[in-house]
């Protein structure tokens, strides 16, 4: 809108209106005083463009994305923490229980124990929010002394720790909501309903799937796999915590809504490739492991047919690949449609030279 409102632009402006006779070539007395005027306007026409652009948030970014779909209801979704269950024992492997709210330490990161499950068996939270802490299992040191305790183990992760919303997500979600007919409780809202809760990144709705007055939803969590139960638990809750049609949840009086994680479909792959000179066998694997597994993801509650020939353009595109013989997807060498409410996600890859 302002582009054209340049540097030289506007110091043409001005100098137009200086009579002809004076001197107003660049170094002049008259040109040095009005410049610095006009790199200042050519500042100020250049925040003028960026303000009109932040109106639209397909133009803005972090917190001015944030207040672009304010309006709209929609709030980016902040970081969680990771929880694990922890496996406490004594000197004789007999279960320990350590006191809530003890701090152990694993691979750079904390873990504080915030609820008892079990004899020896404690919930713990990673004191780091965000995804970094879903990746570290093993033995923990205590922060702190406990004594008696001689054996301490970070052995089942309960529930993922989610990265803050990415710009990318949050503007899907409210173009989701303000391009489709979101309103009393259609298909759409409670698809919208649930990707509100942290850990689920696409929802599809069912309606009247197991009769008059029912709705099942399918999640994906942020890997495009199905979530963990404590995710699928959590939008239950939210949506529809009796399921008795008696509107305990955000789900409208009557409806019996039924949240359940995508059905996961593995694809196997097996292939004979030609490698260049030099190239490494378990390194092409893990590349082509990598790309198919982004080529699932493009998948996800989007399009339902895993082309084979789409399988066979990522393993040409992994550069050390020349050629390829014997492809075969499942068993077979064509195309595998995935049910609606299901994801395929990358089974076994099996690599031939």
């Amino acid at each position: 809108m302002y582009e054209e409102q340049s540097f030289e632009a506007i110091m043409e402006r001005q100098l137009d209106r200086i009579p002809v006779e004076l001197d107003k070539r660049q170094g002049s007395i008259i040109y040095d005083a009005l410049a610095p005027a006009a790199w200042e306007l050519t500042l100020l026409y250049g925040e003028l463009e960026r303000q009109v652009k932040l109106k639209f948030a397909a133009e803005s970014a972090g917190e001015d994305l944030d207040k672009a779909v304010a309006w709209s209801g929609i709030k980016r979704k902040t970081a969680t923490k990771a929880q694990f269950l922890g496996i406490f024992e004594d000197n004789s492997h007999a279960p320990f229980d350590v006191p809530i709210g003890s701090r152990f330490s694993i691979s750079s990161l904390n873990y504080k124990v915030t609820e008892k499950l079990a004899e020896g068996q404690f919930k713990l939270e990673c004191e780091t929010a965000g995804a970094a802490g879903n990746e570290v299992f093993g033995s923990l040191l205590p922060l702190d002394y406990i004594a008696g305790m001689a054996y301490a183990q970070l052995s089942q992760l309960l529930l993922p720790g989610e990265d803050e919303e990415s710009d990318e997500q949050l503007l899907e979600r409210y173009q989701d909501k303000i391009s489709r007919p979101i309103t009393s409780g259609n298909r759409y809202q409670y698809e919208q309903w649930a990707r509100e809760v942290n850990g689920v990144s696409k929802a599809k709705a069912f309606p009247l799937w197991n009769g008059p007055g029912t709705v099942k939803v399918a999640l994906l969590g942020s890997d495009m796999q199905a979530p963990p139960s404590a995710v699928v638990d959590a939008v239950q809750s939210y949506i529809d915590p009796s399921q008795d049609g008696m509107g305990e949840g955000v789900a409208p009086i009557g409806a019996v809504a039924t949240i359940v994680g995508a059905v996961e479909v593995p694809i196997h792959v097996e292939v004979d490739v030609t490698l260049a000179s030099g190239a490494v066998l378990s390194q092409v694997k893990a590349q082509l492991e990598l790309g198919l597994r982004e080529y699932l993801k493009t998948l996800a509650f989007a399009d339902p047919l895993v082309r084979y020939t789409r399988i066979a353009n990522v393993i040409l595109d992994i550069p050390p690949i020349i050629d390829y013989t014997n492809l075969t997807v499942n068993g077979g060498t064509g195309n595998m449609e995935i049910d609606p409410g299901a994801v395929a996600i990358l089974g076994t890859v099996t690599v031939n030279e």
